[in-house]
């Protein structure tokens, strides 16, 4: 199912270059706050802002973004969904480290310290902050419900116990992410680069995070029907040849 795990690699070191990719679609009000918090981090970083087509003006906030040392803007012509913003993220992140901020404040930019800090130590490849393991607020329990449903799948078609496959905090090695072709357009992305992650044979370490759910009204964006294509995305790279 799985190929021989590559040996672990070497601490990376205490400053590492960590690439955020924030992948953006009509943020206008909470992406701010997000560049704020993350920015306050002590890491050595560069961020990836990724607009994915918007028209609530999110675009007029990222052009006051162009030039700034530590960050890259780069543009979709026509909205693609959030795994095709990730995907141009990732060809063009340059640090040690990747990890995925969505622009919504459901997690706290904070915990992004904790997600790469067993990557850095050389503990793993990739890392996952997982929600179940850390703290939860607003979750509805049919979202509940599906989470677990996906780490199960992830368990028994795997054979990898997890407790988060659906987390957004999703940190690599970068040679590890970008080695790995993806095809996803939207909220697909979790389970392929988890499928595709475990049937290279890399280990997935989980952390505890913190985890604030939007409602519809206040953005949220996926739904009851990426469940059930998450689904048939863990069936489907189970199996592919």
């Amino acid at each position: 199912m799985t190929e021989t795990k590559p040996p672990p690699d070497a601490p990376l070191g205490a400053d590492p270059l960590v690439s955020i990719i924030i992948p953006i679609y009509n943020e206008r009000e909470l992406l701010p706050v997000v560049l704020d918090a993350v920015r306050r981090l002590p890491l050595r970083k560069e961020l990836i802002l990724v607009d994915d087509c918007s028209k609530d003006g999110t675009r007029d906030l990222l052009a006051a973004e162009e030039g700034r040392p530590d960050t890259r803007v780069l543009y979709h012509p026509v909205n693609r969904g959030k795994g095709a913003a990730i995907v141009t993220g990732l060809k063009a992140a340059t640090g040690d480290v990747v990890i995925i901020q969505d622009a919504d404040m459901e997690y706290d930019p904070q915990d992004i310290l904790r997600v790469v800090e067993p990557i850095q130590a050389g503990q793993t490849r990739v890392c996952y902050g997982s929600r179940f393991l850390g703290s939860i607020e607003g979750m509805r329990l049919p979202n509940r419900i599906a989470n677990y449903i996906l780490a199960w799948l992830v368990t028994v078609l795997y054979g990898t116990r997890i407790t988060d496959e659906a987390t957004a905090y999703k940190a690599f090695r970068r040679e590890v992410i970008q080695a790995i072709p993806l095809e996803c357009q939207r909220f697909e992305f979790c389970p392929e680069v988890t499928a595709k992650v475990l049937r290279a044979g890399e280990r997935i370490v989980e952390v505890p995070v913190k985890y604030r759910a939007r409602t519809f009204e206040e953005g949220k964006k996926i739904g009851y029907k990426d469940f059930f294509v998450a689904v048939r995305t863990l069936l489907y790279y189970r199996f592919k040849k």
